[in-house]
């Protein structure tokens, strides 16, 4: 939740620099920035996902999970 808290308020102040119309530099370092976070985010989550809801599927014998994981980590590299 922290780091969601984090990249809510970097993006509202991109919102804040665009309305203000900043330097068009400035902000694009921001997005970069909240975009690093969003993938920090999801690499963090992609874990946690893998070490529970992952396992626990193939541990029952349903294999059909490593097709969805395929197709979300496809989603995530895009």
């Amino acid at each position: 939740m922290h780091r969601l808290n984090r990249i809510e308020g970097q993006v509202r102040g991109v919102k804040g620099l665009i309305e203000r119309d900043t330097y068009c530099d400035d902000v694009l370092i921001q997005i970069a920035s909240i975009q690093s976070a969003l993938n920090g985010l999801g690499k963090q989550l992609l874990e946690h996902h893998l070490k529970s809801c992952v396992v626990g599927r193939i541990e029952e014998g349903d294999h059909e999970v490593l097709d969805e994981l395929l197709i979300t980590v496809n989603k995530l590299l895009k």
